[in-house]
């Protein structure tokens, strides 16, 4: 079975963690380990908000694609593709990979060209792939698809042997340092508890959004909270595990969020979570199969319920005992990545069959990059 995969250049990068990236990669390789013959093109260009080259390398890009074949697609790009795209919906079988509908990526809901162009593009795919169910109801009211077409893939998480070995008040918050994550929130939050025992890093790319990071940096220095919250950057995946192993709580403070791979990676580890009930966290941080919930829900954009939630933590053993065994409860309902590939595979082959079998590998091909 033979699918060609479309992504943003960069996404197969290390320094390039993002949950998209991320879940790109994993799908990938989860494909060809399933048999799939995995053809990857990437295209350069600040999508979903691209220049005319990036846009006719994606047509080029998609051009070459014999007729009958099947097309797996980054929405990030789809999306906003239309004009490259509808020409060939006729022909070729696609799927697109929605991590985040543009309104929400953007907040592009005045921009009536990138809502007809989503629309567009969904309706002309064989099938649409998202990571939650909460975005899964946003684009069924949004744009009126089929709910036939529309499958929830949720991210998986990798298996995790050792449960969390807490530091006595290490908070960790793991994300692209952007105002979307809300870190701005979470430094709020702690200068309410700055007579208390805590520590905190802030994990996560440093250089997309500049301006954010340089106001969050003056903000940390102004408090006097230089030696207590640390930005670390991108760490390695071995650094990461041990952050999440060693830390006493995750924080997820985001403004937006459609489904949150950090909070589902705690919960691996056995570690709990403070999350803004906003998008897709609620699901990911889910419950306990006795129906507890492994952490805590707060109000979003509102530092000082963040601050109640986390003062609670600090202060409260027996709270934070309930919360631990709740979060070590919930690991046994979490899905690996197998099941995450399971359910790309049956959107692929929704509508039919592959006419040929082929042997599985992952095949890179960078797409025309203009400079």
């Amino acid at each position: 079975m033979l699918v060609h995969v479309v992504a943003p250049a960069g996404f197969e990068s290390p320094d390039r963690p993002t949950g998209g990236n991320i879940y790109d990669r994993r799908v990938c390789a989860g494909l060809a380990e399933a048999g799939w013959d995995v053809l990857v093109r990437t295209v350069a260009g600040a999508w979903p908000e691209p220049g005319a080259g990036p846009r006719a390398d994606l047509a080029r890009i998609v051009s070459a694609i014999p007729d009958g074949e099947t097309l797996l697609i980054d929405g990030l790009i789809a999306s906003a593709a239309a004009a490259q795209l509808l020409p060939h919906a006729g022909r070729i079988r696609s799927t697109v990979l929605l991590h985040m509908p543009l309104a929400t990526a953007l907040d592009t809901s005045h921009d009536a060209a990138a809502e007809r162009s989503e629309h567009a593009v969904l309706h002309a795919a064989t099938s649409v792939v998202v990571t939650s169910e909460w975005t899964r109801q946003q684009v069924l009211a949004r744009y009126g698809i089929p709910a036939h077409r529309v499958r929830v893939a949720r991210p998986g998480v990798d298996r995790v042997t050792e449960p969390a070995r807490p530091v006595r008040g290490q908070l960790l918050c793991v994300g692209v340092l952007a105002h979307h994550k809300g870190q701005d929130l979470l430094v709020e939050a702690l200068a309410q508890l700055a007579d208390r025992d805590w520590h905190c890093m802030l994990v996560g790319p440093l250089d997309r959004d500049p301006e954010f990071v340089e106001g969050l940096r003056a903000r940390i220095s102004r408090l006097g909270f230089g030696h207590r919250i640390r930005l670390t950057g991108v760490l390695s995946s071995a650094e990461l595990s041990d952050a999440y192993s060693t830390a006493d709580l995750l924080v997820a403070p985001s403004r937006s969020e459609t489904y949150g791979m950090a909070v589902t990676e705690a919960l691996s580890h056995g570690l709990p979570v403070i999350a803004a009930a906003v998008g897709g966290l609620p699901e990911a941080l889910g419950f306990a199969p006795d129906g507890s919930r492994p952490g805590q829900l707060v109000p979003p954009g509102d530092p000082a319920a963040l601050a109640a939630a986390l003062g609670e933590w600090l202060s409260d053993e027996r709270h934070r005992r309930r919360l631990r065994a709740a979060a070590h409860r919930r690991r046994s309902t979490l899905h690996g990545w197998d099941q995450t590939t399971h359910e790309i595979a049956t959107a692929l082959t929704a509508q039919a069959e592959p006419r040929v079998s082929f042997s599985g590998a992952v095949h890179r091909e960078e797409g025309a990059q203009r400079r």
